[in-house]
C-alpha cells in the first residue's frame, strides 16, 4: 500500500452521483475521501450513515465528504436515496482511483480469495495534499476520529 501522507494527489477524473469529480474539484476546501467495499452492506451502510449524521459538522469546518466504491452509479444513486446521504459517491468500476490510493487488497470470504477494497479514509487539504490516512478502518468510532482530526487541523 502506498503511503500518500504529505503528497499531492495525482490528477484524476471520476464519475459520481453529483457529476464529474477531479482533483481540481477537491481544491479550495478540505475533503474526506472514503473508500468502502460495497453499497448496501451492513458495515458500509453504517459508515455512510455516520458520515451523513456528521455532515453538517464537516461542512462547518469547510470540508466536503465523498465516498468511493466499485459499484455502479445506478447502485450509488439508490444507496444515497435509500439512506439520505447528502454527499456524492464516486463509481470506480475500473479501480483507477482505488489504485491511485492503494486501497485494493487480497481478501478472504468463506475460504475464497478475491481482490477487494480495504476500507480506507483520506483527509485531503485545500491544496490537494493528503494530511491523514486511515487504512483497514473499523467502522465504530471512525467518523468521530476523522472529525476530531479535522477539528485539530483547522483550529
Amino acid at each position: 500500500m502506498a503511503n500518500l501522507l504529505n503528497s499531492t494527489i495525482p490528477a484524476f477524473s471520476a464519475q459520481s452521483t453529483a457529476g464529474e469529480v477531479t482533483n481540481e474539484t477537491l481544491s479550495g476546501h478540505y475533503t474526506v475521501l472514503y473508500f468502502y467495499p460495497k453499497d448496501n452492506t451492513s458495515g458500509c451502510t453504517l459508515e455512510g450513515r455516520d458520515f451523513a449524521a456528521n455532515y453538517e459538522a464537516f461542512k462547518a469546518l469547510g470540508c466536503e465528504i465523498i465516498g468511493v466504491s466499485r459499484d455502479s452509479l445506478k447502485s450509488h444513486g439508490n444507496f444515497c436515496a435509500k439512506h439520505g446521504f447528502p454527499f456524492a459517491l464516486i463509481s470506480d468500476p475500473e479501480e483507477s482511483l482505488c489504485n491511485v490510493f492503494g486501497v485494493m487488497k487480497l481478501k478472504k470470504l468463506y475460504g475464497r480469495e478475491y481482490m477487494g477494497i480495504d476500507r480506507s479514509t483520506f483527509l485531503i487539504a485545500p491544496d490537494g495534499k493528503v494530511l491523514r490516512e486511515w487504512r483497514n478502518v473499523k467502522v465504530p468510532g471512525h467518523v468521530e476520529a476523522v472529525l476530531n482530526t479535522l477539528r485539530e487541523i483547522v483550529a
